[in-house]
């Protein structure tokens, strides 16, 4: 499934296998900040609120109205599947990890702190019940590693309910369901074009029947009850029923507290908290009469780490409330509906992406089709596979997938991480003492490690010799602060000050306001200077607007 735009750096990047001991050229580093080839920095970005369907205002009817009474239209025999195209959705920046992503203290191999061990991702399919939309009873034959995630047809016949799917990671899964001949019912605000956005619910409707399945469009805000239970009435009414519900709408506005209107605070708590927890409540009843019925929340690990507050405290509390409704509903409606999160690794590539980051940002970005991909493995699974925080790219790795740069807008280019993901730094989570309680996390410390920097050291020369390689034409054409919160070795607060006066490096803060911050061990930030770790791998990154 966090942060003025920011990624991971291209800073010798090495070959995997590389096994360079020298340190590298750190005016090839500096270089890359200052071309910013994988880092836009936008120290005055303005990033207001948005949900995944658009935020303009709507016109009170719809001609998806003269579908309520109508048998859905038949799906074509033989299907285009068209790709779907980039376009906004709630997903930005953060922080990801590398192989092992831990969720909240466990891998995600494994289970949620909070789930039964039945509800690990190793979970056996239940035998086959009765009624629409079911998994079948056969044991999965081994499927050999591939590119893609493939279609098994186990959605044919099911009814998708997706709020915000006019665009973007909405629309994606819808696509991706619709090749199984599946009916999807899209819920979201845009009846009219966007100027900027593209995309409404008639045309996502039009790119579903194209794939294959049925379409039907609701104009739908999650803010306005009334509009989800009609939506929900038009849906049983047309198809029989509901099978799977996808909480997609989202807003955000990356904001401190003191930035945050109080209309931003309600919109974000409208559409997250409220709109997931109210379209969940209105589903559930339809929900419980399918035969392998799922809620799908897209939103992100717990994960208590401070950093993940303090830039955009609303926001946080916004999409934890989404993550907070897994915890309960699922616990809630075990053995009769499974609840689960999905949450990218990587930032996503959307059209609101394009407004904020600015232009380039999207080869940083995978498509939309990885999680389209995983919510699919995911909504194919048994209803016992239920409260579980899923990562994209593990889970599609536990599946088979090999080939990750098929997602890729720009294969082979350096990714920028999401939020709510720690790095590779080692986390252990303590266990809250109930369900309310707050988690603590702590970093394990290695026997010697000292939490406070060295005079000399591998970092500190790293610095030393960043500090001799600075020049008027870095601080010039980069124009940005770096923060670098290392831990082990030579821990602590060092920096790379690339905008004031003629440039410094160095232990302790900037001389002003990072616009930058990544934590990492020191380890990972020395092979990462010295071309012998991948960037992407060896940080978390916060933003500072």
């Amino acid at each position: 499934m966090s942060p003025s735009t920011t990624s991971s750096l291209p800073l010798n990047t090495p070959r995997d296998g590389d096994s360079t001991t020298s340190l590298g050229n750190p005016s090839q580093c500096l270089t890359a900040l200052s071309e910013k080839k994988c880092l836009q920095i936008s120290p005055n970005l303005s990033l207001s609120p948005r949900s995944s369907s658009g935020d303009q205002k709507l016109p009170a009817t719809t001609r998806g109205n003269s579908r309520a009474g109508a048998s859905p239209t038949t799906a074509p025999q033989t299907p285009k599947n068209p790709s779907p195209s980039p376009s906004p959705s709630f997903s930005q920046l953060g922080a990801g990890g590398g192989s092992g992503v831990r969720v909240c203290g466990d891998t995600l191999g494994g289970r949620h702190p909070y789930a039964p061990p039945h509800a690990a991702l190793t979970a056996p399919p239940p035998p086959p019940g009765r009624g629409g939309c079911a998994v079948k009873g056969r044991p999965r034959a081994a499927r050999p590693r591939s590119a893609m995630l493939p279609n098994t047809g186990k959605l044919a016949g099911c009814t998708l309910f997706i709020t915000g799917a006019s665009r973007g990671i909405g629309k994606a899964i819808a696509l991706k369901a619709a090749k199984d001949g599946a009916n999807i019912v899209v819920a979201a605000k845009t009846a009219e074009p966007h100027p900027k956005l593209p995309g409404t619910i008639y045309t996502a409707a039009a790119e579903i029947e194209a794939a294959g399945g049925k379409a039907l469009p609701c104009i739908v805000n999650v803010r306005e009850e009334q509009q989800i239970i009609n939506a929900v009435e038009k849906a049983v009414k047309t198809f029989g029923g509901i099978d799977i519900l996808v909480n997609n709408a989202s807003a955000i506005s990356l904001t401190g507290t003191l930035e945050t209107e109080t209309k931003k605070v309600n919109l974000m708590m409208d559409v997250n908290v409220r709109g997931t927890y109210l379209t969940s409540k209105t589903c559930l009843p339809y929900l419980r009469k399918s035969k392998n019925p799922h809620i799908l929340n897209l939103s992100p690990p717990m994960n208590m780490n401070p950093m993940w507050f303090k830039n955009h405290c609303a926001y946080t509390i916004s999409k934890y409330g989404m993550s907070m409704c897994v915890l309960g509903m699922a616990e809630e409606f075990r053995g009769e509906v499974a609840v689960n999160a999905l949450w990218p690794k990587t930032a996503i590539h959307t059209a609101a992406m394009d407004m904020l980051g600015g232009s380039g940002i999207e080869k940083q970005c995978r498509k939309t089709d990885i999680l389209a991909d995983a919510a699919y493995c995911i909504l194919t699974k048994p209803k016992s596979f239920t409260g579980n925080f899923i990562i994209d790219e593990v889970l599609l790795r536990e599946e088979g997938v090999k080939d990750f740069d098929v997602y890729a807008i720009a294969p082979g280019h350096p990714l920028m991480p999401d939020f709510f993901l720690d790095a590779e730094i080692d986390m252990t989570a303590t266990k809250p003492e109930s369900h309310g309680a707050s988690q603590t996390f702590k970093e394990e410390k290695k026997s010697g490690e000292s939490s406070t920097a060295s005079a000399s050291g591998p970092v500190a020369e790293t610095f030393r010799v960043i500090q001799g390689a600075i020049s008027k034409e870095f601080v010039r054409s980069t124009q940005g602060v770096f923060q670098f919160e290392l831990s082990g070795e030579e821990g602590g607060t060092w920096f790379i000050d690339l905008k004031t006066n003629n440039g410094s490096a160095g232990f302790g803060k900037p001389p002003v306001t990072a616009d930058v911050v990544m934590s990492m061990s020191s380890g990972d930030f020395v092979k990462m200077f010295t071309g012998r770790k991948n960037t992407k791998r060896c940080y978390k990154v916060e933003r500072r607007d």
